[in-house]
């Protein structure tokens, strides 16, 4: 039983659970049935309505401002848009850069991060990977590297491969101290971890919704800080306007973008997954984000307890400070264990240092003791384990 909420009551929104020890959620998160219901409820009008379109776009606009508070952000820095991958390279092709500048990213981030930006090499533009130090990014890691033609700082708040929480909040000081854009990819925290988009600096802020947000792939978010009117959209459609065209006839003297983070934002919706981040809002909100934060930080602590008696290294950091909530993963042979996991209905995702264990709201207690429990089964608890940290 949970300190925090009931999460036997959540957990019962995710009947995967019945059938899997579902441990995958920095993959991929099951789909809950209040989403499904939002999703099948979205289906059903356009079946029998064909399509409500104004009460659709008046929904879109709850639902921003609704994502918008999550982040303690104004509606108007919030766009949708696919994905983060979508996001990353809207940032980065926003940014005004030019031949010379140089852009400073943590080595071994999210390669799709880095591909946004190694893209720019074609207009002059410099990537340079800084080495991460210790068990986290911080501030002091890349003072060294910026000169007078750096313009920007990508990093991820969380990292996929091992769960490291970067120190977003000293890098944004850093870069405002500095005045560098600072660009994040909030994939694996949005909806695990509370992000604070307005106290962190950041510029722009990328996150798809398909994991600690509990959405199907195919719908991402963008945060934009208001202000920054220099950084521009790559492409244009008349959904990025400040005044789209009644008559639908394009015009050379009416191309000014919108104010805030819609000028990003271009043609039709992803309207089914956006009706299902309204579903998932509310059981985020009925939990209370940093409820759901405790709750897998205690969840982390009992997997790091039962790993050390079973000798299994713990790849990623070990200090809460460090680490996210949500991500771990085990210094085990991923094929060897990934394949021996899978038989046995638990999922996981195999990294590059190992096996990936993450966690989700639904999970708890008892699925921690009976992932070890697996492991321990197995009775092949392999060479390449080192001792515990």
């Amino acid at each position: 039983m949970s300190r925090h909420y009931d999460v036997a009551a959540v957990r019962s929104q995710f009947p995967v659970t019945d059938r899997f020890l579902y441990l995958d959620s920095a993959h991929q998160t099951p789909l809950a049935t209040s989403v499904r219901e939002a999703l099948l409820g979205f289906y059903r009008e356009g079946h029998d309505m064909a399509g409500p379109k104004p009460v659709w776009l008046d929904r879109v606009e709850q639902v921003r401002a609704r994502m918008a508070k999550l982040l303690n952000a104004a509606p108007d820095e919030i766009a949708f848009t696919k994905n983060t991958s979508e996001g990353m390279n809207i940032a980065a092709n926003a940014l005004p850069l030019t031949a010379g500048d140089n852009v400073l990213l943590v080595e071994g981030d999210h390669p799709n991060n880095a591909y946004a930006f190694l893209n720019l090499r074609r207009r002059g533009v410099e990537v340079r990977f800084v080495p991460m130090a210790g068990e986290t990014a911080r501030a002091e890691m890349f003072a060294p590297h910026i000169d007078a033609r750096t313009r920007a700082i990508s990093l991820s708040h969380v990292t996929f491969h091992a769960g490291h929480r970067f120190d977003i909040d000293g890098i944004g000081t850093l870069c405002a101290e500095r005045r560098l854009y600072f660009v994040i990819d909030a994939m694996q925290s949005t909806g695990v971890t509370p992000l604070d988009a307005g106290a962190s600096g950041a510029s722009l802020i990328g996150s798809g919704c398909h994991k600690g947000l509990l959405v199907p792939q195919g719908l991402g978010i963008l945060y934009c800080r208001q202000g920054l009117d220099e950084l521009q959209p790559a492409y244009l459609a008349m959904s990025s306007l400040a005044h789209p065209p009644g008559d639908y006839i394009a015009r050379a003297d009416n191309m000014a973008t919108k104010a805030g983070a819609g000028r990003f934002e271009i043609g039709n919706f992803n309207l089914p997954d956006i009706h299902a981040l309204d579903a998932s809002l509310t059981l985020i909100e009925s939990v209370g984000l940093s409820a759901i934060e405790a709750h897998l930080y205690d969840l982390g602590d009992r997997l790091i307890e039962r790993i050390d008696d079973l000798g299994i290294r713990l790849v990623g950091p070990r200090n809460r400070a460090d680490r996210s909530p949500h991500i771990y993963v085990l210094d085990l042979l991923a094929e060897e264990w990934g394949n021996y996991l899978a038989g046995r209905n638990v999922r996981v995702s195999p990294e590059r240092d190992g096996i990936r264990v993450s966690f989700g709201l639904f999970n708890t207690d008892e699925d921690v003791d009976r992932f070890a429990r697996i492991l321990a089964d197995s009775g092949n608890l392999p060479a390449r384990t080192g001792a515990a940290a």
